[in-house]
């Protein structure tokens, strides 16, 4: 996808589900939760203006950078512009169906995820699709003009 095209889909993004925001395990070090790649991304993209919603099902209603955890993309009210996904590729088929189901504009599967299925469903439902980019990334390099490969993590 062009990067003409990328900018105009974040312009144009008000919310964001993130699908496999990580939650804290049993006996963890709490510090751990703010250092997970998708939680690193949900917070930048919360820094910059976006409402992310972070799903999890085996997380529902923990507070993961102060939002509310949900079960699934269905199990949020709001209108969700973009559907970021931090899960296998081979799950994104079912996620992709949802994601038309929901009528979001935008399925969004993170760095080294991609997925045929899923690139034909978002398609044919006219669902823009991106693959195999962080759309943190994609931020930083189209709107702040800078080219990290990831921040350096602080706790």
């Amino acid at each position: 996808m062009k990067d003409e095209k990328v900018k105009e889909i974040l312009r144009n993004t008000k919310t964001i589900a993130m699908i496999g925001v990580s939650s804290e395990k049993k006996g963890e070090d709490r510090k751990n939760l703010k250092r997970k790649p998708a939680n690193v991304v949900m917070k930048y993209m919360q820094d910059f203006g976006y409402k992310v919603y972070p799903i999890n099902p085996f997380a529902v209603g923990e507070i993961i950078n102060g939002e509310k955890v949900y079960e699934s993309l269905e199990s949020i009210d709001d209108k969700i512009d973009l559907v970021d996904v931090f899960r296998p590729s081979n799950e994104t088929p079912s996620i992709a169906k949802e994601t038309v189901e929901k009528k979001s504009t935008v399925l969004w599967l993170q760095y080294g995820i991609q997925n045929d299925e899923a690139e034909k469903i978002a398609l044919e439902a006219n669902i823009n699709y991106i693959s195999n980019k962080c759309i943190k990334q994609e931020y930083q390099r189209l709107f702040q003009k800078s080219n990290p490969v990831f921040p350096v993590l602080r706790s």
